[in-house]
């Protein structure tokens, strides 16, 4: 924070955010001097800004009761970090329409020069990562669930799940995740007594209730989304020794494809797949020595790639 233009608007920010802020506790916060603090204080009041400083042992500064500040101030800084986040969070599969809503409510209050310098960055600016649609829970959902989560409060859901079957349960919600662009909660099932993950957008209601809940102390809802996607049925239960560490294959396999477990002979990689032809390429692509123990079918499949694969460097141009 070397720039006084923006000690001065961090200043501004602290006094907006609390009632009185202490100007040794500001000249901290900033990095500055109390005689550096006074300047600024000054400087806002300059602008417009009234900053009322209090002096004695218990003095401090804060702005005059009553004085509302325009509803968004940004640096050049903040303001680009905004639009970055919005447009990566569009990318990753974000509700589109709120993200919308939220860049053009931002553009409309920018200054006109800035604001032409992120429209520029939103016109000029690319992704390598492929746009996807996003599963769009409803917002009174998303913000009951993290609220009971945070609260260890119960709630009765209506849910719908895949096939458009509709039930109603209650939850101990441990904590949201969201994955791939889709957002899930994990916690207590109470209607099947386990620890179950659900896709907050198949979520038709959510409604806290007055039971509480203790947290079991263990609960980690990223690996448990993470497991549970892993365990999704496919058409071939698949398990392979992968000669390599354990480090080494949760570097290039994600927990959400393959449960990896560690073994004398290197990692056991147990997983599922539709197609063994694009398994076999899978394990091809890693490039580590590996052993298939099921299932047998995927052996030919490995040897027909590596047929393939054989022609392929026989071709002359």
């Amino acid at each position: 924070m070397s720039h006084p233009t923006t000690r001065i608007l961090t200043m501004l920010e602290l006094l907006q955010a609390g009632q009185r802020v202490g100007g040794a506790d500001l000249a901290r916060r900033l990095g500055v001097d109390e005689r550096t603090v006074r300047r600024y204080a000054a400087r806002l009041d300059e602008l417009g800004i009234p900053v009322v400083a209090e002096r004695g042992r218990y003095g401090g500064y804060r702005l005059m009761p009553g004085y509302k500040l325009p509803p968004l101030m940004l640096t050049d800084d903040e303001a680009t970090a905004v639009v970055l986040g919005l447009l990566a969070g569009r990318r990753l599969g974000l509700p589109g329409q709120a993200t919308e809503s939220a860049l053009a409510k931002i553009q409309r209050v920018l200054p006109a020069a800035l604001r032409e310098r992120v429209q520029a960055l939103q016109d000029t600016l690319g992704f390598t990562l492929a746009a996807r649609d996003a599963a769009a829970p409803a917002t009174a959902a998303l913000l009951t669930l993290a609220a009971a989560a945070r609260a260890r409060r119960r709630v009765r859901l209506r849910y719908r799940s895949w096939r458009g079957d509709a039930s109603e349960r209650d939850l101990d919600p441990y904590g949201l995740v969201f994955h791939s662009g889709r957002w899930y909660v994990t916690g207590h099932d109470h209607r099947s007594g386990e620890v179950r993950t659900f896709r907050v957008d198949r979520v038709e209601s959510a409604e806290p209730g007055t039971a509480t809940f203790e947290d079991p102390g263990d609960t980690d809802p990223v690996g448990h989304v993470t497991r549970s996607l892993a365990n999704v049925p496919y058409a071939h239960d698949v398990e392979v020794l992968l000669e390599t560490t354990l480090d080494e294959a949760r570097r290039r396999i994600p927990a959400a494809v393959a449960t990896l477990t560690e073994t004398a002979g290197g990692v056991l990689m147990t997983t599922g797949a539709e197609h063994l032809d694009g398994m076999a390429r899978m394990l091809a692509g890693l490039g580590w020595p590996f052993v298939v123990h099921r299932p047998d079918s995927l052996r030919d499949h490995v040897r027909d790639l590596a047929r393939t694969l054989d022609e392929q460097a026989g071709r002359n141009p």
